[in-house]
């Protein structure tokens, strides 16, 4: 398997996760906000069949009021801060609990380590849609928001510590 930036040579309207949201933004939507420059989606496929998408995710830049972190980081900061969103992130039916979303995960903090070397962001943020979903990202070292318990983040300075070969073999 291997990730790749969303194009036209993948089949969308084959894709099917199950949640009509997502698959929206993928067949509708995603390659537009590519274009534009406001997001960026990646798939994962299958080396053997590189049109058929696995999964896939979505990162955007975005800004985040200090006051909304947990006390221990409002601190540091002071305003408006730049940060990345995983703005999407999902995985095929027939390919769900095996694995896929934890690779894309890890794959999507390389990349936010690649953004954080050539731009200032203080973190990684995603919305979860559920508490179940919630408490799998924080698996990963996601902090909930202490005002918005289904937003999370990794911190920057978290993200350059982790050794992502852990999350690989778990």
């Amino acid at each position: 398997m291997r990730f790749e930036e969303l194009d036209r040579s993948h089949n969308r309207e084959g894709f099917d996760c199950g949640e009509n949201d997502l698959n929206s933004f993928l067949k509708n939507l995603a390659r537009q906000n590519l274009q534009k420059g406001l997001s960026r989606t990646f798939v994962l496929v299958d080396e053997k069949i590189p049109e058929e998408i696995l999964g896939f995710y979505t990162l955007s830049i975005f800004e985040v009021t200090a006051r909304k972190l947990p006390a221990k980081f409002s601190k540091k900061y002071k305003g408006q801060l730049p940060a990345v969103k995983l703005a999407r992130l999902a995985v095929a039916i027939g390919k769900q609990n095996h694995g896929l979303g934890k690779h894309m995960i890890i794959n999507a903090i390389k990349k936010v380590i690649t953004i954080s070397e050539n731009a200032g962001i203080m973190g990684f943020f995603v919305d979860a849609k559920n508490v179940s979903v919630k408490e799998y990202y924080q698996k990963f070292g996601f902090i909930p928001l202490p005002e918005h318990p289904l937003e999370l983040f990794l911190p920057i300075a978290t993200i350059r510590q982790m050794d992502l070969e852990v999350f690989q073999t778990t």
